[in-house]
């Protein structure tokens, strides 16, 4: 794979798999999440963009990631793989509890400098997706969308895609959206320069 624009990409490792608040990491330095319904392509993607093949599991099986996984840069920077149950087969019961768990996330995290909302391009502003430009949108969190699985449309096809989206969050605060493609290896430079700002790894944009 290609090597990231930036060495601490490339040494991001496995912190801890949390289920509950009181799990979570100390709540200081930065870090950055990732969301995206299930099977949208988010562990793809932060592989692509820390230049692992297997940093975040990827499955045919959809909803495979179940907690809120950690992943340490250094001492002060962080990526956060969040729970993707747009498809999971599971119990409601869980859902609400996933549900709850992110929502406070999102309202009393103070490190999480912003989201990098994951969607299909074929299949883009869910209900899950919703979700999630909203609690965003209540706790100021930027959020940067990634429309993967470019390689899957023309690329005419694609950017129309991704003008009709933009086209769709007009009166949102979203902070970008970008084709991406994990496959092709396309988009990954653009949403480094997203998390290097948010990481602090480079002046701001």
């Amino acid at each position: 794979m290609n090597e990231p624009r930036h060495p601490l990409y490339r040494q991001a490792s496995f912190a801890i798999a949390a289920n509950h608040l009181h799990q979570l990491p100390a709540d200081q330095g930065v870090e950055v999440a990732f969301a995206g319904r299930s099977n949208a392509g988010k562990s793809s993607a932060i592989n692509a963009l820390t230049g692992q093949k297997s940093l975040a599991r990827t499955s045919k099986t959809p909803g495979r990631t179940q907690q809120i996984v950690f992943f340490t840069l250094d001492q002060q920077r962080r990526l956060v793989d969040l729970p993707g149950y747009g498809y999971a087969k599971v119990p409601a019961r869980m859902k609400r509890h996933w549900q709850g768990l992110m929502q406070a996330y999102f309202e009393r995290r103070r490190s999480l400098r912003g989201l990098v909302l994951v969607m299909d391009i074929r299949h883009p502003l869910k209900e899950f997706d919703q979700m999630m430009l909203d609690w965003c949108e209540a706790s100021d969190t930027p959020v940067h969308i990634l429309l993967t699985k470019a390689d899957k449309l023309s690329r005419g096809a694609a950017a129309a895609q991704r003008q009709q989206v933009e086209r769709a969050l007009a009166g949102r605060p979203a902070c970008g959206i970008q084709t991406f493609s994990a496959l092709k290896h396309s988009g990954v430079e653009q949403a480094l320069a997203r998390l290097d700002t948010w990481l602090g790894l480079q002046h701001a944009c």
